[in-house]
């Protein structure tokens, strides 16, 4: 595995050794030594899969401690565009976003600690998202910003988005009231 790290303290992104042959392709999608070594050393308690058509964004979601996740997100199948926003006050990055394509041709995970809100576009039918988190769902700890917050200005990559009754009502970025803090 070769771990990236991007603009973002903490924000991972993660590109397996893919081996492929005329049978089809192998690759390590979880390897709790490699990443221990490079800082995610939380237990993964809960895995989410989702199946999502071209143009679906979910997010931008997170949870508050003491309920707060960690997620190691990748896509089987499909593509989408991921991103995650740094909520943690007085991060020199606080407010900032990173995106990446992850895709099932191209394996790459994201590793998102706790104190990010996350999302993602897909960007093709019948894409298939995974998630590996180091804490059950909580609905009473879940929190969210809205996912085209103009002070976050993120271009999804798409034109019109479907959205979730949920998510097309999210809180303002400048009405967040984040418990998190950066260390």
């Amino acid at each position: 595995m070769q771990i990236i790290e991007t603009p973002l303290a903490g924000l991972l992104l993660i590109e397996p050794r893919v081996f492929g042959d005329d049978r089809g392709y192998f690759f390590e999608s979880y390897n709790r030594d490699v990443l221990a070594n490079q800082g995610i050393t939380g237990d993964f308690v809960q895995d989410n899969e989702s199946l999502s058509d071209r143009g679906v964004v979910r997010g931008l979601h997170f949870q508050v401690p003491p309920k707060d996740q960690g997620k190691l997100v990748r896509v089987q199948r499909g593509k989408v565009w991921d991103v995650a926003v740094d909520i943690r006050r007085g991060s020199p990055t606080y407010g900032k976003h990173y995106g990446a394509e992850l895709s099932g041709e191209n394996k790459r995970m994201l590793w998102i600690p706790p104190g990010f809100a996350h999302g993602f576009a897909t960007l093709e039918d019948g894409t298939v998202f995974l998630y590996k988190c180091t804490d059950s769902y909580s609905p009473e700890h879940e929190g969210s910003i809205l996912w085209d917050d103009a002070t976050l200005a993120i271009d999804w990559k798409i034109d019109r988005p479907i959205l979730s009754a949920k998510d097309q009502v999210g809180p303002a970025f400048t009405d967040l009231n984040s418990p998190f803090s950066y260390e």
